[in-house]
């Protein structure tokens, strides 16, 4: 492989904003693919998967490459040349690159690699939450699956198509899936590709969404005609899924404390033919109680850590606090309380998370099960996903029944 100068500064352009800036890795790569016109898919995959790459390993290519936070553009190249080393491109004489130590470079690589926190590129925080609560042996096969690269995966819209239909017309577009045994909805592509940009994609067939996180809609047991609450439903993945499964009967409530997001539901909304969605922002606990005993089912896909879905926030890693888990642990909490109460005597609850963390998780239910609001439900079942055991994000999901 050739590096060119110009994506080259792309991605050092790109990580000065990530690490310096505090910007998400995924808005800066939106802004970067921008950049320039004449770039073609491989120029923009290049940037892209580079810089990715680069956030994902911070940790362990600064070791390697001997440089602290924050990172002035030295420090960057410094960097960069770690990691095309290790992937076997050979580096320009530019004289960003002059004296880099390739056989340093692998042997440093080597030897880091046999301590875990550098290995799977890690904060020391996060790797002893990881241990204390999973144990040496899932932890150390969870992590190491969290950095690997995430497949792209479909959710076929069913108002509007058939998963063999779709899979049809992508490939008229020379775009390959595979079907999924045990998600009913779901496609994987077999090589990456811009679906966005596709016909398919404007006109509603499909939205892009982990096999996981099609769980969860499942999970909460919905039928055509019922009234559905969905709390925490952001640009409404999970929403658009539980609508194709109502076949666009009944009524669904999606809430979010976020108006942004709420807008962002609104248009895919418009664009899956999903006509049944009534959308509230909580700017106060009116909302909240005006639905209390009213649904048939509440989805609650609670705040979380994210450990679950590093493989596709690989920044997370970089931003997350020990203060924030202890803070969204009590949110988790006092969701569980408040919007419970929507739920009506025989209706369900559905508690999930993207994390892995046993105590956003089963514990959060077992504490909810003890409290006052607790009491009125039954726990029927839950689900427990490990990317290192799916090959998919890491989820939690709860089913509660509430007693008639």
């Amino acid at each position: 492989m050739r590096l060119h100068r110009n994506l080259c500064f792309a991605v050092i352009d790109g990580l000065t904003l990530i690490f310096n800036e505090g910007q998400y890795a995924d808005k800066v790569i939106q802004q970067l693919l921008k950049r320039d016109k004449r770039w073609g898919a491989r120029d923009r995959a290049f940037v892209a998967e580079t810089t990715y790459d680069i956030v994902r390993w911070k940790r362990l290519y600064a070791e390697i490459a001997e440089v602290k936070e924050p990172f002035h553009r030295d420090n960057l190249w410094r960097m960069f040349a770690v990691w095309a080393t290790l992937k076997g491109i050979r580096l320009p004489d530019w004289k960003y690159f002059e004296n880099t130590p390739t056989r340093k470079i692998k042997g440093r690589f080597d030897e880091l690699s046999k301590i875990r926190k550098f290995r799977e590129s890690i904060p020391d925080w996060i790797d002893e939450v990881g241990v204390q609560e999973l144990g040496e042996n899932k932890w150390t096969k969870e992590i190491a699956m969290q950095n690997e690269q995430a497949d792209v995966i479909l959710r076929v819209n069913t108002l509007k198509t058939t998963k063999d239909k779709l899979q049809n017309v992508l490939a008229d577009q020379n775009i390959e899936t595979e079907f999924l045994k045990g998600y009913p909805s779901a496609l994987r592509l077999t090589e990456r590709a811009n679906v966005f940009v596709t016909d398919a994609f404007k006109n509603g067939l499909f939205e892009v969404q982990d096999a996981s996180s099609q769980l969860v809609a499942d999970f909460l047991d919905v039928k055509p005609g019922m009234k559905v609450i969905d709390t925490c439903a952001g640009a409404g993945g999970k929403t658009l899924h539980i609508a194709s499964l109502m076949e666009n009967k009944g009524q669904i409530t999606a809430m979010d404390i976020y108006e942004s997001k709420l807008k962002k539901l609104k248009v895919r909304a418009r664009r899956n033919g999903v006509h049944n969605v009534d959308l509230k922002v909580i700017d106060s606990t009116k909302p909240i109680k005006k639905l209390y005993n009213k649904a048939d089912r509440v989805l609650i896909d609670a705040p979380c850590s994210g450990l679950g879905v590093l493989r596709r926030n690989p920044d997370a890693k970089w931003k997350l606090e020990p203060e924030f888990l202890d803070r969204i642990r009590v949110t988790q909490q006092e969701v569980l309380q408040q919007y419970s109460k929507m739920v009506k005597p025989g209706g369900k609850l559905v508690y999930a998370t993207c994390s892995v963390l046993p105590s956003e998780n089963q514990n959060q239910v077992n504490a909810f099960l003890k409290t006052e609001a607790g009491a009125q439900f039954k726990f029927v079942k839950d689900k427990k996903v490990f990317a290192h055991e799916s090959g998919f994000d890491g989820f939690y999901m709860a089913l509660l029944e509430r007693k008639p």
